[in-house]
């Protein structure tokens, strides 16, 4: 997913303008829509990475805090400025900011509507990496085929754990944990993974 700069200001006006006619149950409507949006990232077996060249601010933060990973161009501004507008974050970023980051930096994102630059969201957390812009997609394309190389059992598997890391009961999540860990022994990708590194040899997973 890559969040742009170059048509920023009349992406952020043309949302403005069709939020400002919605009634109730038009917003909440919207509102579910960029939920389902945000949990499809989330939550589909492969590992999503946004790359952020220039603003997400508002939809465009939610959607990134959507994605596993997190990367981000030096000029990339990043936000959550709804209260500024009279209302809140409503694809999520009231849960995900928090968990992305610390409660007390979302509180203050959220609660203030202010901005913050590349330097200070990978100091915070909320991103993975900054580069220059121009090597911003290179970087992002080569983590994408490291994933890419990986065990695709072993990689949705690792995603789900880590999901209901902050939720549900620990001692439950951790038995899921142990039982998806035995599972997965029985894959043809493990026993290649165990086979190539005891041959010293890269491993060629097959997603079975």
């Amino acid at each position: 997913m890559l969040t742009g700069a170059g048509d920023r200001a009349f992406i952020a006006g043309a949302d403005i303008k069709y939020m400002s006619g919605l009634d109730v149950d038009q917003a909440k409507a919207w509102g579910e829509l960029g939920h389902q949006a945000a949990n499809l990232l989330e939550k589909m077996p492969q590992p999503t990475i946004a790359a952020i060249n220039g603003f997400a601010l508002g939809g465009g933060c939610e959607l990134a805090l959507a994605c596993d990973l997190r990367y981000a161009s030096a000029t990339a501004k990043l936000g959550q400025p709804e209260i500024n507008l009279g209302i809140i974050p409503g694809w999520g970023g009231t849960q995900r900011l928090a968990r992305a980051t610390t409660l007390g930096f979302a509180k203050e994102l959220i609660l203030t509507g202010r901005t913050v630059d590349a330097d200070e969201a990978l100091e915070r957390g909320l991103v993975n990496g900054v580069t220059e812009p121009e090597e911003l997609l290179p970087r992002v394309m080569e983590l994408a085929m490291q994933l890419a190389a990986k065990s695709p059992l072993a990689l949705e598997a690792a995603k789900q754990a880590i999901n209901r890391a902050l939720s549900g009961d620990h001692a439950e999540n951790l038995a899921r944990e142990a039982d998806r860990f035995g599972e997965l022994f029985s894959s043809e990708d493990a026993k290649e993974g165990l086979t190539a590194f005891a041959e010293k040899r890269e491993p060629k997973f097959v997603g079975r």
